[in-house]
């Protein structure tokens, strides 16, 4: 089972405290990078940072598709926080504001979801979220999803993560 890092900035921080308890009561190993408290002059790379570099670590460190470690990262938009953990090497970050409004399909036909995509293409480990945009519900539905989903490990993925 994966474990998963999370952290929030205050905007971020009620919909983290939520997630977190979702995903301990899941039986996910936890561990929360912060916020600790809801302090509205906090700023979110105080916390996103120390987690992207934790997940970027771990899975530096290898091993089986079931100890891959994730990140969950939430603020406002979740725009700023994945700009600030995509700085760290090895964490590829990618924002979740709900699933497009027309079917999207890859290069086979194959019908794919926002998180189906991140996930089996470009092997993100860390999930954006905007606290002001999506429901605690949707966003219960997407963590799951994003953990669920493995990465297709098809040759021109792989070849594209390469390239950067």
């Amino acid at each position: 089972m994966p474990k998963l890092y999370f952290a929030s900035d205050h905007a971020g921080f009620e919909l983290k405290e939520a997630l977190v308890d979702y995903a301990r009561h899941r039986g996910y190993e936890v561990e929360d990078s912060g916020a600790q408290g809801l302090d509205q002059d906090d700023d979110y790379p105080d916390f996103v940072t120390p987690c992207a570099k934790r997940v970027a670590e771990e899975n530096a460190r290898g091993g089986s598709a079931a100890a891959h470690a994730f990140g969950i990262i939430i603020g406002a938009s979740g725009q700023g926080e994945a700009m600030c953990a995509n700085r760290v090497l090895g964490v590829r970050a990618a924002v979740f504001y709900g699933e497009p409004a027309h079917e999207q399909t890859d290069a086979s036909g194959e019908s794919l979801t926002m998180i189906a995509s991140v996930r089996e293409h470009n092997d993100a480990n860390v999930l954006a979220l905007g606290a002001r945009f999506v429901s605690l519900d949707t966003a219960r539905v997407a963590l799951q999803k994003f953990i669920d989903t493995p990465f297709s490990r098809a040759e021109r993925h792989v070849r594209r993560l390469g390239k950067f």
